[in-house]
């Protein structure tokens, strides 16, 4: 078992459980900044990564009542097949130098979204009464949702990257009497399938390292089901604006580079 790779696995895994972020926006960078991983077997090991890792969370938050089954059901209707879309647009480009370039700007631009959704949504955070005053005023809640899903389900398919800050905001704008531990429960599950496919594509395109997948998911697993326990003890505002900062600086760096 290669520790390094456990060690991070088991921070990615934390993450989600605490906030609902870091199983791309924060695993992708580290296995092609500090690992040195190819663009393309980090992006497709990590779909692999995020959807087993969600799907034990899912199954925690799930026994607690912690996932708003309709909400994943609107996000899903535009996500899925946003992902099976552009898996098939992408086809034999993903093997060419410049798309693996076009794969580290995208994967930037993902980042600097997440972190701007993240410190958005740590925004809404104080001013949680007056949000839920404007439930009401989204007539359009359901369409509004699935074209929300089809932004996610593209980043994430190209990326890895969105399924987390960009979920968690969407929800908190749309959903706003949900409570956060339901709007991270709620993320989670919506994850699943997108990063699933996602996944999936990228294997058929033999983009996995199992032997990482394996020990990044020996780490992850436990690292979720902690996270999870201590959500609803460390306050998010606290944590996002300091994942949204970690973010920025990793996206800088990937341009950098």
């Amino acid at each position: 078992m290669h520790w390094s790779y456990a060690l991070s696995g088991l921070l990615g895994g934390f993450l989600v459980g605490l906030t609902g972020v870091g199983g791309g926006s924060l695993m992708t960078p580290l296995l092609i900044l500090v690992f040195k991983i190819n663009p393309l077997s980090a992006v497709g090991t990590d779909l692999l990564y995020a959807a087993i890792t969600k799907l034990s969370g899912t199954l925690i938050h799930h026994r607690k009542k912690n996932i708003d089954w309709h909400a994943v059901t609107y996000l899903s209707l535009g996500s899925i097949p946003a992902s099976l879309i552009t898996l098939s647009l992408a086809g034999s480009r993903w093997h060419q130098e410049s798309f693996r370039g076009a794969i580290r700007y995208s994967l930037a631009l993902a980042l600097f979204l997440t972190a701007l959704a993240l410190l958005w949504g740590w925004r809404n955070l104080y001013r949680r009464e007056d949000t839920i005053k404007l439930a009401k005023e989204i007539p359009y809640k359901r369409p509004i949702s699935i074209v929300i899903g089809m932004i996610i389900g593209s980043l994430v398919t190209l990326s890895s990257v969105g399924a987390g800050a960009v979920g968690t905001t969407a929800l908190l704008l749309l959903y706003p009497k949900l409570p956060l531990s339901k709007i991270i429960g709620t993320d989670i599950a919506h994850a699943i399938p997108i990063t699933l496919i996602a996944g999936m594509g990228h294997l058929a395109l033999g983009e996995i390292n199992f032997s990482l997948l394996v020990n990044l998911l020996i780490g992850s697993i436990p690292g979720i089901w902690l996270g999870t326990q201590l959500n609803s003890k460390i306050s998010e505002k606290i944590t996002r604006p300091l994942l949204a900062t970690l973010l920025a600086g990793i996206a800088f760096k990937l341009v950098l580079n």
